[in-house]
């Protein structure tokens, strides 16, 4: 291969990264009917995580592929379960009940502000000039949706939602370099039930903390939001994730996660009625036009 050849990415990193996007997108919308409905934040977290884990296991135990951890998968499972489930779930979830939908799933994957300098320190990486334009671009995207102009300042919860947004996109950051450091024994898929373990158990201390007299609520919408999240967006949607962040670039996959936005920005618009605002479409095509620089591939060394 010639030193001006771009680095070959798996077409099935792609294909799992889209099918991530599709069904991640769809889940903040949901979660904010749920939470509309009566269902608590952390609860609602604390029901998707382990129904989501049920379901990997049962698929597993069907297709008698159901496998108990090495030593070698556990940095990866705590690292998905602890950070990119457990710490994600509960930012963000508590984060969407003061936040709209739209904008919570903008600043919530904003992980390609923190994987430049990650992939860089701990991947050793070489991240191309057009990767660091990304990271400026979505920077840019991400301080004009929190500009002063568009938020309330006399709300403490709204400025605590922001900062839980970001927090909770540190926390994905973290678990991607941690997931293509490690080299676990079983596939990723076979890694899902511990994974939803992890991150279900970590969310209860959070939940007797926080909310100990929550709930899931009474009313069909909270369930039917639980069933679709928990049955299907969870348990696929995060073998997707995972898998396209082992296979594809540190920088490339963060910013093929940017694109969830997109998506939930139309489906809050469709079913919540969420306007579209200035702010939001300025700070969405900073972020995508991060997207474009990112995907572009750097040149590869002999």
């Amino acid at each position: 291969m010639t030193a001006s050849t771009p680095p070959a990415v798996p077409l099935g990193g792609f294909v799992q990264l889209i099918a991530s996007v599709v069904l991640l997108s769809s889940a903040w919308p949901l979660t904010k009917i749920a939470l509309a409905a009566g269902s608590t934040p952390l609860w609602f977290a604390e029901g998707r995580a382990v129904l989501s884990g049920v379901t990997a296991s049962v698929l597993l135990m069907v297709a008698g592929r159901f496998r108990m951890p090495r030593r070698r998968d556990w940095p990866a499972i705590l690292a998905i379960g602890g950070l990119q489930l457990g710490l994600y779930f509960a930012l963000a979830h508590e984060a969407v009940a003061w936040v709209p939908a739209g904008r919570t799933a903008i600043l919530a994957n904003t992980t390609t502000i923190w994987i430049v300098p990650l992939s860089l320190i701990f991947l050793r990486e070489p991240i191309p000039a057009g990767r660091w334009i990304a990271a400026a671009l979505g920077l840019a995207g991400v301080a004009v949706l929190i500009n002063p102009l568009s938020i309330d300042w006399t709300s403490g919860n709204i400025l605590i939602g922001h900062v839980f947004l970001l927090g909770a996109g540190l926390a994905w950051s973290v678990a991607i370099i941690v997931t293509r450091a490690a080299k676990p024994a079983l596939s990723m898929f076979e890694l899902l039930p511990w994974c939803f373990l992890v991150g279900s158990l970590e969310l209860l201390p959070v939940i007797w903390w926080q909310a100990p007299h929550g709930t899931l609520g009474t009313a069909p919408a909270s369930w039917w939001a639980l069933a679709y999240i928990g049955l299907i967006a969870g348990p696929f949607g995060t073998w997707c994730v995972v898998e396209a962040t082992a296979k594809l670039p540190a920088m490339v996959s963060s910013v093929g996660f940017l694109t969830t936005p997109a998506i939930s920005l139309i489906l809050a618009n469709i079913f919540l009625h969420e306007p579209f605002t200035a702010d939001l479409l300025a700070g969405s095509a900073l972020i995508m036009a991060g997207v474009a620089f990112a995907a572009l591939p750097g040149r590869r060394t002999r």
